[in-house]
């Protein structure tokens, strides 16, 4: 039986400079850094409790910008959508789209790392 999302890894040519993105421009608190492999390939992790992990890992086949950045996108929920599109505005993170209301959801932000992967702020409506 499936229990829920363990963790989502983001494999990139530069996870230390992916991971530092993600630590320095969206906020997230880095709680690991590790070697992983027989060639050592850096491993960054972000946790919450309670919630699913984020690895950000090197990987020597990814090369280059997702071709398809829409494919696979995941959710940072936050508690003021407007506070932290505000702060992401702010540190030059470029934005895909603007903040809109998803009826019985709530209110949803995309936007794009440098390794062109989509990602959402999302407030829903039990915030």
């Amino acid at each position: 039986m499936i229990k829920g999302l363990e963790s989502i890894t983001i494999f990139s040519k530069n996870a230390a400079k992916l991971a530092g993105f993600y630590r320095d421009k969206v906020g997230l608190k880095l709680s690991l850094e590790a070697e992983m492999g027989e060639k050592s390939a850096n491993l960054f992790g972000f946790t919450w409790k309670g919630r699913s992990d984020l690895y950000i890992v090197d990987h020597s086949k990814v090369k280059g910008k997702s071709k398809f950045p829409d494919r696979l996108i995941f959710n940072f929920e936050v508690d003021n959508i407007k506070s932290e599109v505000k702060k992401l505005d702010k540190a030059d993170v470029k934005k895909i789209k603007d903040t809109y209301h998803l009826e019985g959801y709530g209110w949803i932000a995309t936007f794009k790392d440098f390794d062109g992967n989509f990602f959402q702020l999302v407030q829903t409506k039990l915030n």
